[in-house]
């Protein structure tokens, strides 16, 4: 997807950035809100992350401009308010969803499949890479054809990889937990289930993982 990133806080802003280019989407990024919105008359968008507190722009005005304009682009508020009334007020006004600052990347990602399941957002939610397809609203895995059964973290990190297209997913996207060694347990687990039909899991040391097809597949 080709994603529209509104946020000002550039930490946050490149963090969710990264975490999206890994998963395979193109990211634009834009810390005003004046200048997003040139942005989304002027390019393809296919989501839109806006933050409330944007500068020149808040991000409320934004949405309002986005639906007065009748375009049927899914948008997702992201913002530290969490009251009852500012979320009522960012979905009133035509946002789709509503995300309160602290979250997991993961939930991001989720909540972004839940919209575009909707209705007029609707598309074909799967990911094949070779032998493997995803079926991203069922959240069902094939190899080959045949169900593959995964468990719910084998799940995330097989669909961060496959997303990926061979591009390599850093470590510190699929982190399952402090401990630093749940990724490296979840890989060895999906490894052997994966190689029977050709698809290889790679390791490039210091950085993460990509998922890659084997010779003659």
């Amino acid at each position: 997807m080709r994603v529209l990133l509104v946020e000002d806080d550039p930490e946050l802003s490149d963090g969710i950035a990264s975490f999206l280019r890994g998963q395979g989407d193109t990211v634009m990024q834009e810390s005003d809100g004046m200048r997003a919105d040139q942005l989304l008359q002027a390019e393809s968008i296919d989501f839109a992350l806006v933050d409330v507190g944007l500068p020149g722009l808040g991000g409320y005005e934004l949405v309002r401009r986005i639906r007065s304009r009748q375009q049927a682009v899914p948008v997702m508020l992201i913002t530290a308010r969490d009251a009852l009334d500012d979320r009522i007020y960012g979905l009133d006004l035509g946002a789709d969803d509503y995300l309160a600052k602290p979250f997991q990347l993961a939930e991001l990602t989720a909540r972004m499949r839940a919209v575009l399941r909707r209705g007029k957002y609707a598309t074909t939610q799967s990911i094949s890479f070779g032998p493997l397809t995803l079926d991203l609203d069922g959240r069902l895995a094939a190899l080959n054809g045949e169900p593959l059964n995964l468990t719910a973290r084998e799940w995330t990190l097989l669909e961060a990889l496959a997303a990926a297209d061979g591009r390599t997913v850093p470590k510190d996207h699929l982190q399952a937990d402090a401990s630093g060694n749940a990724v490296e347990v979840y890989i060895s687990r999906l490894r052997p289930r994966l190689e029977p039909a050709g698809l290889l899991i790679r390791t490039v040391r210091g950085f993460g993982y990509r998922l890659e097809l084997g010779p003659g597949h």
